[in-house]
């Protein structure tokens, strides 16, 4: 019984991004087959569960999705250990992800923050950074999309309170967007 219903509330996410976030999806993935494209790049970061789905669709971009086409240049900012804990102890946690859009991110470069709560302020400060750099800024956030929909220029809120079937709506948001840019070659 808890598996059935742990399912149907699982559908019922993946019902809400069907019926309210499609067509964001489908314009994000559209930005980023256009950075690709235009010889930019994909940006992407998140904490906890959200870093591994970074990491995640960056491989699916620089590997590849279902199909042969050309690497991608995609990068997940929570993967080098020691950029993140130098940049943490000689700062501070909070821009563990903005110094690094600092050195990275040009104008055109599509930079994607993960946050379940939509309050990470670390991805916060860095979607804010990229927005001022002249980046296309989106946001695969849960709950209500909490602080980091306000830098976003594609905010993607999952609007459920359960945070792994928040996690399964990214990811398979993700795959999406992946398999679009896939046909897009």
């Amino acid at each position: 019984m808890f598996v059935q219903n742990q399912a149907e509330e699982l559908i019922k996410a993946v019902t809400y991004v069907k019926e309210h976030l499609a067509e964001q999806v489908e314009k994000l993935a559209a930005e980023v087959i256009k950075a690709f494209k235009n010889g930019n790049k994909v940006i992407l970061m998140g904490n906890g569960g959200s870093a591994g789905d970074a990491q995640h669709i960056a491989a699916e971009f620089v590997g590849r999705f279902k199909k042969e086409r050309p690497s991608l240049p995609a990068l997940a900012l929570n993967t080098n250990t020691s950029t993140l804990t130098a940049i943490g102890n000689d700062y501070s946690y909070d821009v563990v992800f903005s110094r690094q859009i600092d050195g990275f991110a040009k104008e055109g470069d599509v930079v994607i923050g993960i946050s379940t709560s939509g309050n990470s302020k670390n991805v916060y400060l860095a979607l804010a950074l990229a927005k001022r750099k002249g980046c296309i800024t989106a946001g695969f956030l849960g709950k209500d999309g909490g602080t980091i929909k306000e830098v976003c220029d594609i905010p993607l809120t999952v609007a459920v309170k359960d945070t792994p079937h928040i996690q399964a709506c990214h990811i398979f948001m993700g795959h999406c967007m992946c398999d679009l840019v896939d046909q897009a070659y």
